[in-house]
Protein backbone atom coordinates (compact mmCIF):
# COMPACT_ATOMS: atom_id res chain seq x y z
CA UNK A 1 0.00 0.00 0.00
CA UNK A 2 1.48 3.13 -0.82
CA UNK A 3 1.43 5.64 1.85
CA UNK A 4 1.44 9.62 1.40
CA UNK A 5 4.30 11.46 2.65
CA UNK A 6 4.03 13.96 5.38
CA UNK A 7 5.49 16.96 4.40
CA UNK A 8 7.75 18.79 7.26
CA UNK A 9 6.29 21.94 7.15
CA UNK A 10 2.72 20.91 7.78
CA UNK A 11 4.05 18.29 10.65
CA UNK A 12 6.16 21.57 12.61
CA UNK A 13 3.39 23.17 12.30
CA UNK A 14 1.51 20.68 13.88
CA UNK A 15 4.13 20.33 16.55
CA UNK A 16 3.70 24.28 17.10
CA UNK A 17 0.36 24.24 17.98
CA UNK A 18 0.45 21.33 19.70
CA UNK A 19 3.20 22.45 22.58
CA UNK A 20 1.77 25.92 22.46
CA UNK A 21 -1.64 25.26 22.75
CA UNK A 22 -3.16 27.56 20.14
CA UNK A 23 -2.48 28.66 16.55
CA UNK A 24 -2.27 32.44 17.44
CA UNK A 25 0.96 31.36 19.45
CA UNK A 26 2.02 28.42 17.35
CA UNK A 27 2.21 31.16 14.62
CA UNK A 28 5.17 33.20 16.59
CA UNK A 29 6.90 29.77 16.70
CA UNK A 30 7.00 29.08 13.01
CA UNK A 31 6.54 32.90 11.76
CA UNK A 32 3.58 32.19 10.01
CA UNK A 33 0.17 33.95 10.16
CA UNK A 34 -2.71 32.35 12.23
CA UNK A 35 -4.01 31.29 9.09
CA UNK A 36 -1.42 29.79 7.36
CA UNK A 37 -0.79 27.38 10.12
CA UNK A 38 -4.79 26.58 10.28
CA UNK A 39 -4.60 26.32 7.09
CA UNK A 40 -1.33 23.53 7.27
CA UNK A 41 -2.83 21.83 10.03
CA UNK A 42 -6.15 21.28 8.00
CA UNK A 43 -3.90 19.79 5.37
CA UNK A 44 -1.92 17.61 7.88
CA UNK A 45 -5.48 15.99 8.75
CA UNK A 46 -6.08 15.49 5.11
CA UNK A 47 -3.02 13.90 4.41
CA UNK A 48 -3.61 11.12 7.15
CA UNK A 49 -6.99 10.80 6.95
CA UNK A 50 -7.78 11.72 10.69
CA UNK A 51 -8.52 14.55 13.11
CA UNK A 52 -5.14 15.73 14.63
CA UNK A 53 -7.39 18.36 17.28
CA UNK A 54 -10.39 18.33 18.95
CA UNK A 55 -11.85 22.15 18.06
CA UNK A 56 -14.29 24.03 20.06
CA UNK A 57 -14.55 27.37 20.96
CA UNK A 58 -12.97 27.69 24.07
CA UNK A 59 -10.13 24.74 23.83
CA UNK A 60 -7.73 22.87 21.33
CA UNK A 61 -6.92 19.39 22.41
CA UNK A 62 -4.89 16.74 20.82
CA UNK A 63 -7.29 13.41 19.80
CA UNK A 64 -5.84 10.20 20.41
CA UNK A 65 -4.72 10.05 16.85
CA UNK A 66 -3.28 13.70 17.30
CA UNK A 67 -0.88 12.09 20.41
CA UNK A 68 0.18 9.60 18.41
CA UNK A 69 1.37 11.49 15.76
CA UNK A 70 2.74 14.00 17.82
CA UNK A 71 5.76 12.03 19.19
CA UNK A 72 6.67 10.33 15.60
CA UNK A 73 6.25 14.12 14.43
CA UNK A 74 8.95 15.19 16.56
CA UNK A 75 11.63 12.69 15.85
CA UNK A 76 11.05 13.35 12.29
CA UNK A 77 11.16 16.93 12.58
CA UNK A 78 14.41 16.17 14.90
CA UNK A 79 16.10 13.70 12.21
CA UNK A 80 15.38 16.16 9.33
CA UNK A 81 17.49 18.50 11.59
CA UNK A 82 20.58 16.47 12.44
CA UNK A 83 20.45 15.18 8.88
CA UNK A 84 20.60 18.92 7.33
CA UNK A 85 22.92 20.02 9.96
CA UNK A 86 25.46 17.47 10.01
CA UNK A 87 25.88 18.47 6.04
CA UNK A 88 25.85 22.11 6.48
CA UNK A 89 27.28 22.97 9.98
CA UNK A 90 29.67 19.72 10.38
CA UNK A 91 31.55 21.73 13.69
CA UNK A 92 33.41 19.61 15.68
CA UNK A 93 34.14 21.08 18.95
CA UNK A 94 33.84 21.70 22.94
CA UNK A 95 31.82 23.95 25.47
CA UNK A 96 32.23 23.98 29.23
CA UNK A 97 28.63 25.34 30.01
CA UNK A 98 27.47 26.60 34.04
CA UNK A 99 24.02 26.13 34.64
CA UNK A 100 22.60 27.59 37.62
CA UNK A 101 20.47 25.28 39.49
CA UNK A 102 17.34 27.25 39.35
CA UNK A 103 17.03 27.29 35.61
CA UNK A 104 14.06 25.24 34.39
CA UNK A 105 14.85 22.26 36.55
CA UNK A 106 11.90 20.19 34.85
CA UNK A 107 12.72 21.02 31.54
CA UNK A 108 16.29 22.06 31.03
CA UNK A 109 18.15 18.37 30.40
CA UNK A 110 15.64 17.10 27.94
CA UNK A 111 16.42 20.65 25.88
CA UNK A 112 20.34 20.16 26.43
CA UNK A 113 19.80 16.60 25.40
CA UNK A 114 17.96 17.60 22.33
CA UNK A 115 19.96 20.60 21.65
CA UNK A 116 23.34 18.18 21.63
CA UNK A 117 21.78 15.51 19.29
CA UNK A 118 21.45 18.67 16.80
CA UNK A 119 25.02 18.68 16.97
CA UNK A 120 26.40 15.54 17.43
CA UNK A 121 30.39 16.97 17.21
CA UNK A 122 29.84 19.04 20.35
CA UNK A 123 31.45 17.52 23.60
CA UNK A 124 29.39 19.60 26.33
CA UNK A 125 30.87 20.16 29.65
CA UNK A 126 28.13 20.53 31.99
CA UNK A 127 28.74 22.31 35.32
CA UNK A 128 26.07 23.15 37.49
CA UNK A 129 25.79 25.23 40.45
CA UNK A 130 24.83 28.29 41.98
CA UNK A 131 24.86 31.24 40.08
CA UNK A 132 27.39 33.36 41.92
CA UNK A 133 29.73 30.05 42.13
CA UNK A 134 29.55 29.93 37.75
CA UNK A 135 29.47 33.77 37.08
CA UNK A 136 32.75 34.03 39.08
CA UNK A 137 34.04 30.26 37.19
CA UNK A 138 33.36 32.14 33.81
CA UNK A 139 34.97 35.45 35.11
CA UNK A 140 37.81 33.16 35.96
CA UNK A 141 38.18 31.62 32.18
CA UNK A 142 37.22 28.84 34.03
CA UNK A 143 33.61 28.45 31.43
CA UNK A 144 32.89 30.01 28.14
CA UNK A 145 29.58 30.41 28.73
CA UNK A 146 26.97 30.60 31.84
CA UNK A 147 23.51 30.01 32.50
CA UNK A 148 23.03 32.22 36.02
CA UNK A 149 20.32 34.38 37.28
CA UNK A 150 21.40 37.98 36.87
CA UNK A 151 21.82 39.69 40.83
CA UNK A 152 20.15 43.00 41.11
CA UNK A 153 21.43 46.25 39.48
CA UNK A 154 23.27 43.70 36.92
CA UNK A 155 23.36 44.35 33.40
CA UNK A 156 25.36 42.00 31.58
CA UNK A 157 24.20 39.09 29.62
CA UNK A 158 21.55 38.14 27.45
CA UNK A 159 18.43 38.02 29.03
CA UNK A 160 16.45 34.39 27.97
CA UNK A 161 13.79 33.79 31.11
CA UNK A 162 12.15 35.45 33.07
CA UNK A 163 10.33 34.10 36.52
CA UNK A 164 8.46 35.37 39.37
CA UNK A 165 9.67 34.31 42.59
CA UNK A 166 7.65 33.27 45.06
CA UNK A 167 6.97 32.06 48.62
CA UNK A 168 7.12 28.36 48.69
CA UNK A 169 6.07 25.85 52.01
CA UNK A 170 5.73 22.19 52.10
CA UNK A 171 2.57 21.15 51.36
CA UNK A 172 0.79 21.17 55.19
CA UNK A 173 2.69 24.32 56.25
CA UNK A 174 0.45 26.65 58.55
CA UNK A 175 1.95 29.81 59.34
CA UNK A 176 1.93 30.77 62.92
CA UNK A 177 2.16 34.48 62.46
CA UNK A 178 2.16 34.94 66.37
CA UNK A 179 6.20 33.79 65.92
CA UNK A 180 8.65 35.14 63.71
CA UNK A 181 9.05 33.32 60.15
CA UNK A 182 11.30 30.38 59.97
CA UNK A 183 13.46 30.58 56.81
CA UNK A 184 15.59 27.95 54.59
CA UNK A 185 18.43 29.83 53.29
CA UNK A 186 21.33 29.30 50.87
CA UNK A 187 24.59 31.53 52.65
CA UNK A 188 25.44 34.39 51.29
CA UNK A 189 26.08 36.03 49.23
CA UNK A 190 22.41 35.34 47.72
CA UNK A 191 20.07 36.89 45.50
CA UNK A 192 16.91 34.82 47.18
CA UNK A 193 18.43 35.21 50.98
CA UNK A 194 18.34 39.23 50.04
CA UNK A 195 15.11 39.05 48.60
CA UNK A 196 13.49 37.09 51.55
CA UNK A 197 14.89 39.46 54.28
CA UNK A 198 14.57 42.51 52.53
CA UNK A 199 10.48 41.76 52.01
CA UNK A 200 10.12 40.30 55.53
CA UNK A 201 11.76 43.67 56.41
CA UNK A 202 9.09 45.99 54.61
CA UNK A 203 6.55 44.22 56.32
CA UNK A 204 8.27 44.61 59.86
CA UNK A 205 7.66 40.33 60.24
CA UNK A 206 10.23 38.82 62.42
CA UNK A 207 11.95 35.48 61.40
CA UNK A 208 15.24 33.41 62.24
CA UNK A 209 17.52 30.98 59.85
CA UNK A 210 16.10 27.29 60.59
CA UNK A 211 18.23 26.08 58.05
CA UNK A 212 21.22 27.35 56.01
CA UNK A 213 21.83 24.50 53.14
CA UNK A 214 24.63 24.77 50.45
CA UNK A 215 22.32 24.32 47.70
CA UNK A 216 18.94 24.73 46.13
CA UNK A 217 18.83 21.02 46.06
CA UNK A 218 19.14 20.68 49.64
CA UNK A 219 16.96 24.17 50.39
CA UNK A 220 13.96 22.21 48.00
CA UNK A 221 14.73 19.04 50.93
CA UNK A 222 14.62 21.26 53.85
CA UNK A 223 11.45 23.24 52.80
CA UNK A 224 9.45 19.83 51.54
CA UNK A 225 10.21 18.53 55.16
CA UNK A 226 8.57 21.29 56.78
CA UNK A 227 11.82 22.82 58.46
CA UNK A 228 10.58 26.89 57.18
CA UNK A 229 9.37 28.50 54.11
CA UNK A 230 11.79 30.15 51.54
CA UNK A 231 11.73 32.09 47.87
CA UNK A 232 12.56 30.64 44.53
CA UNK A 233 11.32 30.46 41.10
CA UNK A 234 7.44 29.57 40.81
CA UNK A 235 8.85 26.46 38.20
CA UNK A 236 10.00 24.99 41.82
CA UNK A 237 6.78 24.56 43.08
CA UNK A 238 5.24 20.81 42.80
CA UNK A 239 3.20 18.46 45.00
CA UNK A 240 5.72 18.29 48.03
CA UNK A 241 5.48 22.09 47.22
CA UNK A 242 3.16 24.77 48.10
CA UNK A 243 3.19 28.35 46.74
CA UNK A 244 2.28 30.58 49.86
CA UNK A 245 0.38 33.54 48.18
CA UNK A 246 0.26 37.28 49.18
CA UNK A 247 -0.99 39.41 50.17
CA UNK A 248 -2.50 37.60 52.80
CA UNK A 249 0.22 37.18 54.66
CA UNK A 250 3.26 37.27 52.64
CA UNK A 251 4.74 40.37 50.73
CA UNK A 252 4.91 40.13 47.50
CA UNK A 253 8.23 39.06 45.49
CA UNK A 254 10.09 40.93 42.35
CA UNK A 255 10.46 38.66 38.96
CA UNK A 256 13.96 37.01 38.58
CA UNK A 257 16.00 37.13 35.51
CA UNK A 258 18.35 34.60 33.98
CA UNK A 259 21.40 35.62 31.64
CA UNK A 260 23.43 34.03 29.26
CA UNK A 261 26.83 35.34 29.33
CA UNK A 262 29.58 34.46 26.69
CA UNK A 263 28.68 34.91 23.57
CA UNK A 264 31.92 36.61 22.64
CA UNK A 265 33.79 34.07 23.37
CA UNK A 266 35.92 31.92 21.34
CA UNK A 267 33.21 28.85 21.56
CA UNK A 268 30.39 31.32 19.71
CA UNK A 269 29.96 28.89 17.06
CA UNK A 270 28.22 26.92 19.50
CA UNK A 271 26.89 29.49 21.82
CA UNK A 272 24.83 31.64 19.35
CA UNK A 273 22.84 28.50 18.29
CA UNK A 274 22.05 27.71 21.65
CA UNK A 275 21.00 31.02 22.66
CA UNK A 276 18.64 30.37 19.64
CA UNK A 277 17.68 26.74 20.42
CA UNK A 278 16.96 28.00 24.28
CA UNK A 279 15.05 30.99 22.85
CA UNK A 280 12.46 29.02 20.67
CA UNK A 281 12.24 26.25 23.30
CA UNK A 282 11.20 28.93 26.01
CA UNK A 283 8.82 30.23 23.60
CA UNK A 284 6.96 27.09 23.33
CA UNK A 285 7.15 26.77 26.66
CA UNK A 286 5.70 30.02 28.21
CA UNK A 287 3.13 29.94 25.40
CA UNK A 288 1.87 26.15 26.61
CA UNK A 289 1.75 27.73 29.73
CA UNK A 290 -0.14 30.57 29.06
CA UNK A 291 -2.60 28.56 26.94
Amino acid sequence: MRYPDLELDLLRAFVAVAETGGFTAAADVVGRSQSAVSQKVMRLEELVGRRVFERNSRSLTLTLDGERLLAVARRMIEMNDVAVRTLLEPKVGNLRLGVAEDFMPALLPGMLARFQRLYPGLHLELRTGLSCDLLAAHESGGLDAVIAKRGEGATRGRVIWREPLVWLAAGDYEPDLSRPTPLVLLPPPCTYREVMIEALAKVRRDWFAACTASSLTGIRAAVAGGLGVTVLGRSFAGPDLKVLTPPEHWPVLPVTEIVLLGEERAAGEFIRPLVDFLTDSLAATRGARAA
